[in-house]
């Protein structure tokens, strides 16, 4: 069997969160969890830290690769990622169910197009939204 070594990874910042979603690294674990299952993602591993005096890291490994969260609940932010392998697993879907969780009043954000040559950099686009505009 060949595999093809085409993947999407899509950066994404986040800002105007709330600091108690951002702050919540059990919560963040569940919502990774399940936007990694909402794009047909198989979840191999999961990794939370929780930060003193706030902010979070979640890490969830996909057989696919990777989804992740780094937050500053004090600034309101938070940068996630998201890089998937191969034609199936789509990670714009994981990345809008956890926009529509955390509600930023802002976002920007790339799609990159890799494992096919050179990188082609694109915005994500999601529901038929460009996911890079400001939120107002």
């Amino acid at each position: 069997m060949e595999y093809s070594t085409f993947g999407r990874h899509i950066a994404l910042d986040t800002w105007g969160v709330d600091f108690d979603l951002l702050n919540h690294a059990e919560k963040l674990k569940q919502y990774l969890v399940e936007a990694a299952e909402a794009c047909g993602a198989t979840v191999l591993s999961v990794q939370a830290k929780q930060f003193e005096p706030q902010g979070a890291t979640v890490l969830v490994l996909l057989s696919e690769s990777h989804l992740s969260i780094h937050t500053y609940p004090e600034k309101g932010f938070a940068a996630l990622d998201c890089y998937t392998c191969g034609e199936q697993v789509d990670p714009e879907i994981a990345i809008q169910y956890l926009v529509e969780i955390l509600k930023p009043t802002k976002i920007y954000s790339r799609k990159l197009i890799r494992g096919t040559g050179n990188i082609e950099v694109v915005e994500p686009r999601v529901n038929n939204r460009v996911l890079s505009s400001k939120k107002e």
